[in-house]
Parts: C-alpha cells; structure tokens; sequence
C-alpha cells in the first residue's frame, strides 16, 4: 500500500481544490491511501516562531509527510500565482533544510479554478519551489481543473465524469511514479 498526504491550499471548507481532494480520495486506485491534511493549523512561516520550535500544528504536518510514501498538493491560482497558504506549507515543510520533511519525497501537483488555465500558473511556481527541497515532482501527466465551478455540484461532488476520468487516470500515473522512490 502506498500512503500519500494530501492538503489543498484553500482554507475555505467549501472551495473547490479541498472537493477535489476529496474525489481523489474516493477515485483513488487499488494500493493508493490519500490521508488529508487540513492546513487551517498551520501558521504563517516565521523564523522567530521556529527557533523557538515548531509549533504544534506544523509539527503535526511535518510529521504526516514523513510517514506518507508521497504528497499531493491540490492548489488553486490566486492572482497568477501560488496562494499563500500553500507557499506558507512548503516553506514550513522545507524548514530546516538539512531534514526537510519534503526532502526526496515524490510530489503530485493537481488544481482546479474558475478560470480556464485551471491553476496552471500556481502549479509552475509550485514545481520551482522543489528544487530546494529536493522533492521529486511528478512531470506528466497534469490535472488543471478549469471552469471548476461547472465540474462541482453544490455540495463540492465531482459530477464530471470526463474530468473523474482524468483525475483516475493521473492517480494511476502518481501510484506508479511514488513507487520508484519507495522501493
């Protein structure tokens, strides 16, 4: 069995990357376990506030992606960019650099927005961000969810099945690509 952590990186209980983590956890394949990460306990990166120690909400998350086989980060685009509150994540799990929790651990990036690029700006920064943590994001296939809004129903339910297929279809693709790094 391959465990993975997921978090998305919107705090908001109803957005559309924390229902899309969710589908990935009931469309994941046969040997993939998606355990989700809530990060509303994870505060704001300060160097101050970590030479103390970590607090205890970060503690939990770095904790949560060492014993996981691998990440998935499903991220929404704020502005063209990376949101905050995923960004905040890394740098908390990059900390210190010489045993980052992300240090060699396969990565997903996944996303889903409104608009018609479905995150794909965010995820780009994201990918840059694993250069220093010397995480190994998994380059093909993507999932940038667009026009999320259409794909979602009220309750934050997949309810297309074309993107159920894709989203099926780059699990499958991040089952096998976590394995390389856990054999």
């Amino acid at each position: 069995m391959i465990r993975v952590l997921g978090f998305a990186g919107s705090l908001r209980r109803a957005s559309f990357n924390r229902s899309l983590l969710r589908a990935a956890q009931e469309l994941a394949p046969e040997g993939l376990e998606i355990a989700a990460f809530d990060l509303a306990v994870v505060p704001l990166y300060n160097g101050d506030v970590e030479a103390e120690g970590d607090p205890e909400g970060v503690a939990a998350f770095k904790q949560a992606i060492r014993e996981a086989d691998g990440v998935l980060m499903v991220t929404p685009e704020y502005n063209h960019g990376v949101p905050g509150v995923m960004k905040n994540a890394v740098d908390w799990a990059s900390r210190p650099p010489q045993s980052a929790a992300l240090a060699g651990k396969p990565v997903g990036l996944i996303g889903a927005s409104p608009g018609m690029t479905g995150s794909a700006r965010g995820q780009s920064q994201l990918r840059q961000a694993f250069e220093f943590t010397n995480s190994y994001c998994m380059p093909q296939p993507e999932l940038l969810v667009f026009r999320a809004h259409e794909k979602f129903d009220a309750d934050g339910r997949l309810i297309d099945e074309p993107t159920a297929g894709y989203l099926r279809r780059y699990l499958e693709a991040f089952l096998e690509w976590t394995r390389r790094f856990t054999a």
